[in-house]
């Protein structure tokens, strides 16, 4: 009997989406991630700025739009990916300095990459807003990263409580 895999290679001549990923990943966060990113791209490029689609505005203050969504969806996805990518160096304490050194590393650099996003092609220093969305995904990795290795399941929920009742008060 044949296997579903080899009938849709059979059928399609490609490599379903499951096997494809290969081993070890999640699918449904990279199908969550491709439209995140097309969702942003769809947001930041309208058409006409004259006429858009009210949706893809963002709220004027009360509200939220699927606009508003995007970037609460990217910090998902990050969060999700520092559990799958970090989850099995973590449990040999001996690895710590390297794996925080990768997560300052990359926090370095989203953070580069937004601040080149933000001065390119001028690069007029004075006008630069620092504070952008890869510099703000840049502090959640480090701040995130760095609590998921140095701490336990205990830890990260009583923080987690701590946050909530920062916000709701």
């Amino acid at each position: 009997m044949q296997s579903t895999t080899q009938a849709a290679i059979e059928t399609t001549h490609t490599v379903p989406l499951a096997e494809a990923s290969g081993p070890g990943r999640l699918v449904s966060l990279d199908v969550f991630r491709g439209i995140t990113v097309m969702a942003m791209i769809l947001v930041n490029n309208p058409g006409s700025w004259g006429h858009i689609y009210g949706p893809l505005e963002h709220a004027k203050w009360h509200g939220c739009t699927p606009t508003d969504l995007i970037f609460p969806f990217f910090l998902f996805i990050v969060g999700v990916s520092i559990v799958y990518a970090l989850d099995s160096a973590k449990q040999d304490s001996s690895r710590h300095s390297q794996l925080l050194l990768r997560i300052v590393k990359r926090s370095a650099i989203l953070f580069g990459l937004g601040l080149f996003s933000a001065l390119f092609p001028s690069f007029v220093f004075e006008t630069v807003r620092i504070p952008g969305v890869l510099a703000r995904i840049a502090v959640v990795f480090l701040v995130c990263g760095t609590v998921f290795v140095k701490t336990g399941w205990r830890t990260q929920a009583w923080l987690l409580g701590a946050f909530w009742c920062c916000i709701i008060s």
